[in-house]
C-alpha cells in the first residue's frame, strides 16, 4: 500500500498555476528526488504535501487516510516531517534544546521520552559534539544537520528535505549523503528536493521532475536523467 499519494494536485496564485494536476506516490521505505528548474514549483509541492499551504484542487492521502484538509501540525503528528531550505532553529537556545522541543511539539510525547529522543538524535546526525552550543554559533554544515535533526525529532514515518545540500561545499555534502543514507537505512521514507544532482543521485531510489508546475519525468533514477526532455529543461543540454 503506498504511504502518501497525490490525486491530481492543484494550486494557483491567480492566473499563475504552480502546482497543475500532479499525480505522485510514494512507497513505505523509499527515496524519492525531486528535480526540475528554479520556479518549477517543487517548494510549492513540498509545502502542500507538508499542509503549510492548502490545495485547490485534488485529494492527498497518506496512510490511506484523506489529509487534504489537515493542519500542518496535524500532518507532523500523524508522521510527516520537514526540513526548509533556509535552516530555521531557535538561534538563542542550544541543539539540544532545540531537538527536545521538537519531539515535545512535534509529536505529543512527555518530556523525558523527548529527552532520550533528542539524544538519539544528536547520535544519529554528528550533532552530539555540539549539542550545549548555541544553535546561531553553529557553521552552515552543522546548522543544515540541525535542520534534518529537528525533522528527525519529530519521528517521522515520511521525510521532505528542501535543498539540504545546498550552499555545501561537494566534502561538506558528501558527509551529509553518508548520514542521510544511514537514515534511509533505518526505513525512514524521504522525498528530497535537490539541485546538488550528485547528492541526490548517491540517495534516491527513483527521480520525479516537473517544470512550470506539470510533471515532465518519472523513473528510475538514469533513465530519467538520460531523458533528452529532462536534460533540455533542467540541464539546458541539447540532445
Amino acid at each position: 500500500m503506498p504511504l502518501l499519494e497525490l490525486h491530481s494536485v492543484t494550486k494557483a496564485y491567480g492566473a499563475l498555476v504552480v502546482t497543475d494536476t500532479i499525480n505522485l506516490t510514494v512507497s513505505k521505505g523509499e527515496t524519492l528526488g525531486i528535480l526540475g528548474p528554479n520556479g518549477a514549483g517543487k517548494t510549492t509541492l513540498f509545502n502542500l504535501i507538508s499542509g503549510d499551504i492548502r490545495v485547490d484542487a485534488g485529494r492527498i492521502t497518506y496512510n490511506n487516510r484523506d489529509i487534504t484538509h489537515l493542519r500542518a501540525h496535524q500532518r507532523c503528528k500523524l508522521g510527516i516531517g520537514r526540513s526548509y531550505q533556509v535552516p530555521q532553529p531557535f538561534g538563542n537556545m542550544t541543539v539540544f534544546e532545540n531537538l527536545v522541543t521538537a519531539a515535545s511539539y512535534g509529536s505529543d510525547i512527555p518530556e523525558a521520552e523527548a529527552w532520550d529522543i533528542a539524544v538519539k538524535t544528536l547520535d544519529q546526525t554528528g550533532l552530539m559534539p555540539h549539542a550545549n552550543k548555541p544553535a546561531g554559533s553553529l557553521t552552515l554544515l552543522n546548522r543544515k544537520r540541525l535542520e534534518l535533526a529537528r525533522a528527525l525529532s519529530t519521528q517521522p514515518e515520511i521525510l521532505l528535505l528542501d535543498e539540504i545540500a545546498g550552499g555545501l561545499t561537494e566534502h561538506e555534502a558528501d558527509v551529509l549523503v553518508e548520514e542521510l543514507q544511514r537514515i534511509k537505512a533505518e526505513g525512514v521514507t524521504m522525498i528530497w528536493i535537490e539541485h546538488v544532482v550528485h547528492a541526490l543521485l548517491s540517495v534516491a531510489d527513483r527521480l520525479f521532475v516537473i517544470n512550470f508546475g506539470q510533471q515532465l519525468a518519472e523513473g528510475p533514477p538514469q533513465q530519467v536523467m538520460d531523458n533528452p526532455e529532462v536534460r533540455q529543461v533542467y540541464m539546458g543540454m541539447e540532445t
